[in-house]
């Protein structure tokens, strides 16, 4: 199981530049590309709570969801 997490499909439905949401946030560029791209390994709780509440945001489970891995990804 992954976590994946949904910050570029949600700038994209509020129609919010990644520059725009660090600006919001105070959080560096490259840290809100490695999030909006998954590819941070390990996620600040300081980064997320910013993000929730520049884009009031009260459920964490719009920033943040499990990837169940799929059939062909499943260890045998």
């Amino acid at each position: 199981m992954e976590v994946e997490i949904k910050l570029k499909q949600l700038l994209k439905e509020r129609k919010i530049e990644q520059k725009e949401l660090a600006e919001m946030t105070g959080l560096s560029n490259r840290t809100i590309s490695e999030l909006a791209t998954n590819k941070m390994e390990r996620i600040p709780k300081s980064a997320i709570s910013k993000i929730a509440k520049a884009l009031d945001i009260d459920d964490i489970r719009l920033i943040i969801d499990f990837k169940l891995p799929t059939e062909e990804s499943r260890p045998n």
